[in-house]
């Protein structure tokens, strides 16, 4: 069994749900409190020992570059003005020189296609893949839980969650086998199922970690659901020849591609800080009575 020491980010997508924010900044680089999404997810990644950093990145998506650089007229001005506090935390979230790497998906192919793209920098070793769109809060990291199984299990890990059986449209969903550790064998895999063809109710969420065989069959993996080249489809192809296990993730999981996914992590991220939680819960307590103060004057105007 071999370390898993790299991960990689696709983060080459349009965000066209949050225009006209996203016409000028990526969707990634949108705020949760104050820490861009990309950099929960970053954090995640590190906090399970991953090494070196990959991004699949697209047009337009040089600040994400930039901001993983070091600034050294900012960190000379928090210097100057003795904000020291402001500066460690700079230099905690800084990754090592050399840890980081960024390729170009030059074309929305889809997200076994982006994986693809990262082959020549993960190399012939395991990888985790944590889509930046999601991000996790728990105790323990997410993909630190896959590791722990993945020691166990070997092969190739993915973490589910469990949906109402009538939306399993919607997501790639797997079937359950045998367990293992804190987790099950995977004994099916599917793209976006109907209801009464979902061999469960549990889907995949957004992180997984998968040996590099992956890449020989992205490579020549046809177009699946919405046209687009399927991480799916190459991974039910995968396990003809090689184990998947899932890792059940227990903790709260935020679509930050949505606008209601996003509004749920600002909200839950900030009640989860100290310095914030008062003052976000008075401010949710009054604007709740304002509404519904406006409902009950709206209807009694119907009336």
């Amino acid at each position: 069994m071999r370390r898993v020491r790299k991960a990689v980010f696709p983060v080459a997508g349009l965000g066209t749900r949050f225009l006209p924010a996203t016409k000028s900044v990526p969707k990634e680089m949108l705020t949760v409190v104050d820490r861009p999404v990309i950099q929960y997810v970053v954090d995640e990644a590190r906090e399970a020992g991953i090494e070196h950093l990959i991004f699949v990145t697209g047009r337009n998506k040089g600040v994400i570059e930039d901001y993983f650089d070091i600034q050294l007229e900012l960190s000379n001005t928090l210097a100057m003005r003795r904000k020291l506090d402001q500066l460690a935390l700079l230099n905690e979230l800084q990754p090592a020189p050399g840890t980081t790497s960024f390729t170009r998906q030059q074309a929305p192919l889809g997200l076994g296609h982006a994986v693809w793209c990262a082959r020549e920098l993960v190399g012939d070793e395991p990888f985790a893949l944590l889509l930046p769109d999601m991000i996790m809060q728990a105790e323990t990291g997410c993909l630190a839980s896959m590791m722990s199984l993945y020691g166990k299990s070997g092969g190739n890990v993915v973490a589910v969650e469990t949906c109402d059986p009538s939306q399993t449209h919607k997501y790639g969903i797997v079937g359950k086998g045998r367990a293992v550790g804190d987790g099950f064998e995977i004994n099916a895999m599917v793209e976006k199922p109907a209801p009464q063809d979902a061999p469960s109710n549990a889907y995949i969420s957004g992180r997984y970690i998968l040996q590099p065989e992956i890449f020989d069959i992205l490579k020549t993996q046809e177009a699946g659901a919405g046209g687009e080249i399927q991480l799916t489809d190459a991974m039910a192809k995968l396990m003809e020849t090689q184990t998947f296990s899932a890792f059940p993730f227990a903790g709260r999981t935020f679509d930050c591609g949505s606008k209601e996914g996003f509004i749920e992590a600002n909200v839950a991220f900030a009640l989860a800080r100290a310095d914030l939680r008062d003052h976000v819960m008075d401010n949710i307590a009054e604007l709740m009575d304002t509404v519904k103060l406006a409902e009950t004057s709206r209807k009694a105007r119907a009336a």
